[in-house]
């Protein structure tokens, strides 16, 4: 698919993420700096729908790397989904001169823009989400500030634990993943960690606490992925105290994490991938995910993305991996794998450091 760029569009979807503002200074600019015009797009794809859209100047995304949230708002826009409401979307770009659309939000998102590709427009995502959970990329725009916020809070909480010789069960996000569960759990102490990836051994856990309290420890901190379920952490906090009769409180972190100003390292990321997915749409290029792999910003496919996002997850059936290309099944396993084993070796650091 070639064109010839005059205009472009750019939009967050999904959940929003601290550092998304970062990336779309970044893409308004870079393009201006080209001659593109950038079109921002509100509310998601369902700006698209309605319309609700116009034209950034340089000036439009001054101060705005340094705050949290996204300028374009964002929503969930089930219409977008059907037939119908791709072609709305689709007729919308050609009424608005849109030639292509940088989309900033996580996989949710990169369907959507998948399916504009696929009918002509092309797009580039850029991966913004706390969770972290876009396998094709080591980071996601959103996921240091996050885990920073919640270390924050998590040291208030622990201030008084140890007043009051409490436990303190944490619950934060992550969707179905572990990521921002595992790294904050090692990095503020905590006792015991929960997340999906890994089996966990409450027994294990509250023997330890019991034996850790005789010793004369008087706070304990249980990090919780929200993956573990509904109604995981409410039971947990009520059988912990039950069964080591140390007082327990849940602290359900929640949104909280969501915001705040972006972080040294958001900013600057999120203003790499910005820049590149500019380049890729200029190139002709479409239907990428701008990623963040050994501390270098590369290109993934977004098909690719989506099949090695099932692996890691355990999704993937035997038909789906007997379809792939035996070089490119192999290399995504043994990324699920690296993945793995990344976990696993957190994972007994966390309890090696706990006692």
């Amino acid at each position: 698919m070639t064109k010839d760029f005059k205009r472009i569009g750019v939009l967050t979807s999904g959940g929003d993420a601290p550092g998304m503002n970062a990336a779309v200074r970044s893409i308004v600019r870079s393009a201006l700096s080209k001659g593109i015009e950038v079109m921002g797009i509100y509310c998601g794809y369902k700006g698209l729908l309605e319309n609700n859209m116009k034209l950034l100047s340089a000036r439009d995304v001054s101060n705005i790397i340094n705050h949290g949230g996204t300028m374009l708002y964002s929503d969930r826009c089930l219409e977008f989904k059907t037939p119908e409401g791709l072609a709305k979307a689709v007729d919308t770009c050609e009424k608005n001169g849109i030639d292509g659309i940088v989309t900033i939000g996580g996989d949710g998102t990169f369907r959507g823009a998948t399916d504009l590709s696929r009918l002509g427009i092309p797009c580039i995502g850029v991966p913004g989400t706390i969770d972290n959970d876009i396998s094709a990329t080591d980071y996601t725009v959103g996921y240091d500030t996050a885990k920073n916020t919640v270390i924050e809070m998590v040291d208030r909480l622990r201030d008084t634990c140890e007043s009051h010789a409490r436990c303190n069960v944490v619950e934060v996000m992550g969707r179905s993943a572990g990521y921002i569960a595992i790294d904050c759990g090692i990095a503020v102490g905590a006792s015991g960690i929960a997340i999906p990836e890994i089996p966990f051994d409450k027994e294990k856990l509250m023997a330890d606490m019991i034996k850790h309290s005789h010793e004369g420890k008087r706070n304990f901190i249980v990090m919780v992925s929200e993956g573990m379920g509904k109604n995981f952490s409410e039971e947990l906090t009520a059988e912990i105290e039950e069964k080591t009769g140390i007082e327990t409180r849940l602290a359900r972190l929640a949104h909280v994490q969501r915001g705040g100003s972006p972080s040294c390292e958001d900013r600057l990321i999120a203003t790499q991938m910005g820049a590149k997915a500019v380049d890729l749409l200029l190139e002709g290029k479409y239907n990428l995910v701008v990623c963040y792999n050994k501390g270098k910003i590369c290109v993934e496919e977004m098909e690719y993305a989506f099949q090695l996002d099932r692996i890691v997850k355990n999704k993937a059936t035997k038909e789906e991996l007997d379809a792939l290309d035996p070089s490119e099944k192999n290399d995504m396993l043994a990324r699920a794998f690296e993945k793995k084993a990344h976990f696993e070796y957190l994972y007994h650091l966390a309890e090696t450091i706990s006692i």
